[in-house]
Order: structure tokens, then sequence, then C-alpha cells
């Protein structure tokens, strides 16, 4: 219900300014949160106005370096790479990674989370090792800091699946493909839509291997589940 999450949000948004002022943390965050559904309803260019006032404010309340402005910067990193921007995505991402390193450390999960980010850009650049550099990165934190048998473990999985596919490794793509799939089921279940997504990227893979009927299976059954 996007829409009238987004005029809920726009309500508060509007009674934290009146009592607050323009810049106050929670108008910061009740911007933030607009671009959010914004973003999910393909409003990007108003996404990308809410947000970056989000930004704003939390630079001069906070300062350049502050964890929030890390939150902020990476959501831009994603409205930008929405508009197909992947040069600024990878700024304000880099940007985020920088600041979470230096206020969490170099094991933080926050810090998983835009080494992953910045691996999806690259991967979309072409950078295929770049990108496989920074979502393994992601990988090794995560599986520190949830164990093995996580979903965000399974995301990092099924992504660097991707990644090796598009670099022909399709024996590592579909080890890496089968354990994302393998995660998923257990955490949520055979009828997920992550589940879906993993399954599918199996029968694209074996696909690839000239494993038609193979491919056929799990793709009849990601088209099940969705």
């Amino acid at each position: 219900q996007l829409g009238e999450a987004g005029q809920a949000l726009k309500r508060a948004l509007a009674i934290a300014e009146k009592v607050y002022g323009p810049d106050h943390p929670s108008v910061a965050t009740y911007a933030n949160n607009v671009g959010h559904i914004l973003k999910a309803q393909g409003d990007l260019p108003g996404a990308l106005q809410y947000t970056r006032r989000a930004l704003a404010i939390d630079e001069k309340l906070y300062g350049p370096d502050h964890p929030n402005v890390a939150i902020r910067a990476n959501n831009i990193g994603q409205i930008l790479k929405a508009q197909g921007d992947l040069a600024g995505a990878l700024q304000y991402t880099q940007r985020a990674l920088a600041i979470d390193e230096k206020a969490y450390g170099l094991d933080h999960p926050n810090v998983a989370i835009r080494a992953s980010n910045i691996g999806t850009i690259l991967q979309d650049q072409g950078d295929l090792p770049g990108a496989l550099q920074y979502v393994q990165r992601a990988l090794a934190i995560d599986e520190k800091v949830y164990g093995s048998d996580d979903p965000n473990v399974a995301r990092d999985a099924n992504n660097i699946g991707q990644i090796l596919r598009a670099q022909g490794d399709l024996a590592g793509a579909l080890l890496s493909a089968r354990r994302a799939l393998r995660i998923f089921q257990a955490a949520y279940g055979p009828d997920h839509p992550d589940v879906a997504v993993a399954t599918n990227n199996i029968g694209q893979i074996l696909k690839d291997q000239g494993d038609l009927a193979g491919a056929l299976q799990y793709t009849q059954r990601a088209l099940a589940i969705d």
C-alpha cells in the first residue's frame, strides 16, 4: 500500500517541519522514508530529491562522517544506480563505505552492505573482478557475523554466483547459487520469493551448461512460486 504509506509519511514530515523546524533529525528521517516510498513507486527523481534533503540535514547536524550520513549516501547511491548513473552511484556508495569503516571497523554488517552494493554497481559497469572482490568481502563479513546459514550469506552467495556466471565460471556459479538456494529454503520455506530468485538463477546457469531439462525444471519451479 505504497500510496497510503507515502501520504502518512508526508503528513508526518509536514508536522515535524512545523513543530521542529526544517533542519531537525526527525525531518531528515521522514524525508529519507518518503524517498524510500517514492523509489518503490518508481519516482526516482522524487526519491532523489527527498533523500538528498535528508543527507543535507544530517551533514549539517552531525558532520560529514556520521553513520546517519552513510545511510543517506548509500540510499542516494541506490537511487542513482536505478537511474543508470553508475559513476554517481559508485561515488556515494564508496563514501558510505568509508564512513562505516571508520565508525564501526572493517567487519561490521553495515560495511558488508556497502561492499555488496559496490559490487553490484561494479558488475553493472562491467568490472567483474572488482565486483567479485567486493561481494566476496561482504560474504566473509556476513559469515563471521551471522554464521554460515544466514539469509544475508545466501544473498551474498547468490550475487557471487551471478558474477561468476558472467565470468564464464559456470561450475563455481552453480555451487554458489545452490548454496544460496539451500540457505533460503531452510530459512524461509520452499515458497518464498528469495527461493524463486535463487531457483531461477540455477535454471539460467544450467541452461548455459546445456542442461536444458534441468534448466526447465528449476525455472518452472521459480514461476510456480512467483
